[in-house]
């Protein structure tokens, strides 16, 4: 029997099924990258439990840094009430003054900070970052300078909580203006309000290009 349909339907499902592919599969893992200092407003804070639980409902593992203080304890706390997969990573030298967060489903210590990051990139598929200090930026930029690079091409995404990381981007946008950042490699990051548009921007990235991303390292 010849499809009444025409060649136009079966080109539209040709163009879907292409479309479909290349939409980044579930997120198994999300990499949180957030600030230890319990001197903030309890709004970050509530934030970062917020992320942590969300991320527990849609089956997603968090990957953290490991402690249990500010808003690192509280990303950690909020996927581990609900029931998530949590794995922390922490350096010796943070985890023998008992910083490290001994309620997550897996706490590796590892011998520095290096292998720190490296162990949280391996493990996760995307990066949210949430406010935090220098070794917040720290995280932010070397993932943001390994995808520039090629090395890896994972969704980076700022949680902008009370609009705290406008300033980073105002830097960000000055070095484009001024020639040292190229317009697309700023676009590697990109800005969320609140965690509803975070986990649909995460939905809607592009699957990676990337093969063998451990192997550029």
């Amino acid at each position: 029997m010849t499809s009444t349909l025409g060649t136009g339907y079966s080109d539209l499902k040709e163009k879907q099924k292409k479309e479909a592919t290349n939409v980044m599969p579930k997120i198994r893992s999300l990499c949180a990258y957030c600030g230890a200092s319990q001197r903030v407003d309890p709004l970050y804070l509530d934030t970062a439990k917020a992320l942590g639980r969300e991320a527990a409902l849609r089956g997603i593992e968090l990957i953290f840094g490991g402690g249990r203080v500010g808003m690192m304890g509280a990303v950690a706390d909020g996927a581990i009430a609900e029931g998530g997969s949590v794995v922390g990573i922490i350096p010796e030298h943070l985890e023998s003054v008992e910083v490290g967060h001994q309620g997550v489903t897996r706490l590796e210590v590892v011998p520095s900070m290096h292998v720190r990051k490296m162990r949280m990139f391996e493990l996760s598929d995307a990066f949210c970052i949430l406010p935090g200090g220098l070794g917040t930026l720290d995280e932010t930029f070397e993932i943001l300078t390994w995808r520039q690079l090629g090395l890896h091409d994972k969704p980076v995404v700022v949680l902008d909580t009370l609009n705290y990381w406008q300033p980073l981007k105002a830097l960000i946008e000055h070095q484009v203006k001024v020639g040292f950042v190229k317009p697309e490699h700023a676009e590697m990051l990109t800005y969320v309000s609140d965690l509803e548009t975070l986990f649909e921007t995460l939905e809607a990235e592009p699957r990676s290009r990337i093969e063998g991303e451990s192997e550029r390292f």
